[in-house]
C-alpha cells in the first residue's frame, strides 16, 4: 500500500518502504512507504488547500458525508476488521467492533457538530453588537499508535472534520493499513481530496517535521507520556494547540463489600482485553485484605478461561502482543515482581509450541503480594499482567492509588454508595468506574489528569478542541430613518 495524500495512492518521494508484519505468525503481510520531511511537506499543503474550502462547506453537508462515511465503515467492517487483525493481531471480533463502534462515533461527532452555535451577549447598546462566534483551528496533524489505531484517528478525525478543519494521520508503524484503508474509505464517501490524508514512516524522523511544521495549527496526539511530552515542546515552538492523551497505570479499588463475582469478572474482562495494550486497563488492584484470598480465587477462575491463539483462526480471547518491545516489557516486569517477592499465581510465562512459535504469546498473567517497589504497580504495563496489593485501610487504598504519575482511569467496587463514591471523587483520574466496568462512553469527555495528558476527546468536548473563538465587535448606524 502506498501513502494516501490529496485523494491519492502516494509513494514516498524517496521510493523507500517498510514492512508491515503479522505479530501472530513473524511473517511480512505488506509494505507501506517510510515517508520524510518532504512528504510529510506535500501532504500538509494538500491539507491547508482543502481547508480553505472545507471550513466554509456548510456544516449540515460535513455532517452529512461524516454520516455518509461512518456508513461506510459498517459496511466494510469485516473487511478493515479482518486488515487489522492481521497487523496487530486482536481477535477477528474485536477488531470489527472497533470498526463498528468507530463508526458510532463519527455519527456522535456529526449530530454534535450540527449543535455548534455562536452568541451574541444582549447589552442593550444601541448601534452595537457583540457576536462569539466560532471557527475551525485549521489543519490538524493526528499521531495515533497501535492498539486502537481506527478508534483513537476516529477520536480526532470525527472531530476536526465536522469543525470545519482537516487532517494529515501519521498511523503507528505497527498499524499502517487499516488507516490507510479508512482514508480511501473517507474519499469514497465524498469528502474533498485533501480533507484526510495519511503518510506513513518512522517515529522522530516523520513525526517531528509534521510537528514542527508551520502550516498546522494543532497536534492531536495519543500514546506514550514520554513522546508526548516531547511532542508538546516542540508544538510549542509555533504555538500550537495540543491534545495528548498518554499513558495510564490504572488503579482498582476493591472493598470488603463489594460483589466479588462481578468484580473478578469485570476486572478479568477489562484487564486483559486487548491482551491488557490499552491506556485505561486495569493494571493495578489493591483489595480490602478480608477479601484477598477469595478476590484472588475468584480472579483466576476467570482468568483461566481466557484463550489466547491466532485471532485470524480462531475464536480466541487473546491473541500476541503486537511486537517484541511491547512483550519484553511484561516480561521484564514479570520478572521484577518475582525477583522482589511476589507470586506469579497464573501465567507468567510465554507461550511457545505450534502456533505460538511465531509470535509474541503471553498469557494473562496475575501478580499477587505486590507493592509498590514493584515495576506492575508503578509504571504501565500494555501487555497481559495484573499487580494484586492487600490493603487493610481504606484511606491508604486511595493514597497508594494516587501514588503515581498518571491519572487517566480509576475504578471502585464497593456495595455502599458513600464509600464508593468517596473513592471515586479521591482518584485522581479524568474517569472513575463504579461497580462495573463499561466501554468509554461516546457522548461525554475521555482523557486524562496529571501526565496521562491534558485535553479532552469525544462527544461534543471533542469537537471544542479543534474550534477557536472570535469575537466580532459590530457598530453600526441605529434609529428608523
Amino acid at each position: 500500500m502506498d501513502m494516501f495524500i490529496d485523494g491519492q495512492w502516494t509513494p514516498a518521494q524517496s521510493g523507500a518502504r517498510q514492512n508491515v508484519t503479522n505479530p501472530a505468525t513473524g511473517a511480512v503481510v505488506d509494505t507501506v512507504p517510510t515517508g520524510d520531511a518532504v512528504d510529510a511537506d506535500i501532504a500538509i499543503r494538500a491539507a491547508d488547500r482543502a481547508f480553505q474550502k472545507w471550513k466554509v462547506t456548510p456544516v449540515a453537508e460535513r455532517a452529512r458525508l461524516q454520516k455518509r462515511a461512518a456508513q461506510f465503515m459498517r459496511e466494510r467492517a469485516q473487511e478493515i476488521g479482518r486488515v487489522l487483525t492481521i497487523e496487530l493481531g486482536r481477535p477477528l471480533a474485536g477488531s470489527v467492533t472497533e470498526i463498528q463502534r468507530s463508526a458510532d462515533l463519527l455519527d456522535v461527532y456529526a449530530e454534535e457538530g450540527l449543535r455548534i452555535h455562536a452568541e451574541m451577549p444582549l447589552t442593550g447598546v444601541a448601534g452595537e453588537k457583540m457576536i462569539v462566534t466560532r471557527e475551525p483551528v485549521g489543519v490538524v496533524i493526528a499521531i495515533t499508535p497501535f492498539n486502537y489505531p481506527i478508534t483513537l484517528l476516529t477520536f480526532k478525525l470525527g472531530a476536526a472534520l465536522i469543525a470545519g478543519c482537516t487532517m494529515v494521520a501519521k498511523p503507528a508503524e505497527d498499524t499502517p493499513m487499516s488507516t490507510l484503508m479508512l482514508a480511501e474509505l473517507f474519499h469514497e464517501a465524498g469528502f474533498p481530496a485533501g480533507c484526510f490524508n495519511v503518510v506513513t514512516g518512522r517515529g522522530r524522523a516523520i513525526g517531528m517535521s509534521m510537528i514542527e511544521h508551520p502550516v498546522p495549527r494543532k497536534v492531536a496526539f495519543t500514546g506514550g507520556t514520554a513522546a508526548g511530552k516531547a511532542i508538546a515542546a516542540a508544538a510549542a515552538g509555533t504555538v500550537k494547540r495540543v491534545t495528548l492523551e498518554l499513558g495510564g497505570q490504572c488503579p482498582a479499588i476493591v472493598c470488603a463489600d463489594a460483589d466479588l463475582g462481578l468484580t473478578t469478572s469485570a476486572i478479568a474482562r477489562h484487564a486483559f482485553s486487548n491482551s491488557g495494550q490499552f491506556c485505561y486497563r486495569v493494571n493495578r488492584v489493591y483489595v480490602e485484605r478480608p477479601v484477598y484470598q477469595e478476590f484472588l480465587d475468584g480472579l483466576v477462575r476467570h482468568v483461566e478461561k481466557l484463550d489466547v491463539g491466532d485471532g485470524l483462526t480462531s475464536s480466541c480471547a487473546l491473541g500476541p502482543l503486537a511486537n517484541e518491545k511491547i512483550f519484553r516489557n511484561s516480561e521484564a516486569q514479570i520478572a521484577d515482581a518475582r525477583r522482589r517477592g511476589a507470586r506469579v499465581v497464573i501465567g507468567g510465562e510465554r507461550l511457545t509450541g505450534g502456533v505460538y512459535d511465531g509470535g509474541w504469546f503471553m498469557p494473562p498473567t496475575v501478580i499477587a503480594d505486590a507493592d509498590h517497589s514493584m515495576l506492575v504497580m508503578t509504571e504501565e504495563t500494555f501487555g497481559p499482567v495484573l499487580g494484586v496489593e492487600p490493603f487493610d485501610s481504606r484511606a491508604n487504598a486511595l493514597q497508594r492509588a494516587n501514588d503515581t504519575r498518571y491519572g487517566l482511569a480509576g475504578f471502585v467496587f464497593s456495595r455502599n454508595v458513600g464509600t464508593a463514591l468517596t473513592l471515586a471523587e479521591g482518584i485522581e483520574a479524568g474517569s472513575v468506574w463504579i461497580n462495573n466496568i463499561q466501554r468509554s462512553n461516546h457522548d461525554v469527555p475521555f482523557g486524562g489528569m496529571k501526565e496521562s495528558g491534558m485535553g479532552r476527546e469525544k462527544g461534543r468536548y471533542g469537537i471544542d478542541a479543534y474550534l477557536e473563538y472570535k469575537t466580532i465587535y459590530l457598530s453600526y448606524e441605529a434609529g428608523l430613518s
